[in-house]
Formats: structure tokens, sequence, C-alpha cells
């Protein structure tokens, strides 16, 4: 399956469908977020608000992850895709998740976004914590 370690090397991104390319993206980043220490506990939660790519612990602040792809920047890099619309969505989900999980009281909330750029070489992923 791509996304396999030691893969990426022989595998052309731009023949990956959109599908493909969003499921190899939020592997990458489930994988990328563990090592820096985040406990994914939830991925890809949907709702009658919308999906949520991961939601993870970062110690006891509780995460809300977007994950964006992009083989080409020809409509902007993946850092530059999620519009305060999408923003206002994202908060939307978590206050439904932390509601229909009767989490009480609310812990500290993040809203993340892993943005991985794919080139002709290895996956570019940036991290950027606190996006809205």
């Amino acid at each position: 399956m791509p996304g396999e370690k030691g893969e990426n090397e022989n595998l052309d991104f731009k023949d990956l469908n959109k599908r493909e390319l969003g499921k190899l993206g939020e592997n990458l980043a489930v994988e990328y977020l563990q090592r820096e220490g985040l406990k994914v506990i939830v991925r890809n939660y949907r709702c009658p608000k919308g999906e949520m790519d991961i939601i993870a612990w970062d110690g006891d602040c509780l995460v809300f992850v977007e994950v964006r792809s992009r083989t080409s920047s020809y409509r902007g890099t993946a850092e530059e895709s999620v519009v305060f619309s999408k923003l206002k969505r994202l908060k939307a989900i978590a206050i439904y998740y932390l509601m229909e999980q009767n989490i009480k009281p609310w812990p500290i909330l993040r809203f993340d976004m892993v943005a991985i750029n794919f080139s002709d070489q290895e996956p570019q992923i940036n991290w950027l914590r606190n996006i809205g």
C-alpha cells in the first residue's frame, strides 16, 4: 500500500487520485504527530457538522487536526488551503464531538493543521499549531 515505510521513494505522487493522496497524507500526519508525542484517539471523525481528520491529546490539551495534502502549488500550497469558513466548521465539529462524548469539563482545545506538500522527492510535512 502507498505510504508504507520505504515506499515513498519510488512513488509518483502525481499518479495518486484525490482519495489516495488524502489517505497517504493522513497516514503520514498520524505517524508524524505520534513521533512528536501526541496520542491520536480518533481518525476521520464524522458528524452532522462535517469531518475531522485527527483528534489527539497533547498532554492535557485536546487537539483537532486538519490534514491538507498537495502535489502542486498551482492552486496554492497545502498551508494556504484552509480558509476562514473551514476554521469555523472545524470549531463546530469540535464542539459537537465534546458534547457527543459528554466530555466535562472541557479540556484546553487547540486547532492544528498538518500541511503535506508532495514533490518529486520526499513529502514535506509542516505542522502548524493553533491555527484558529
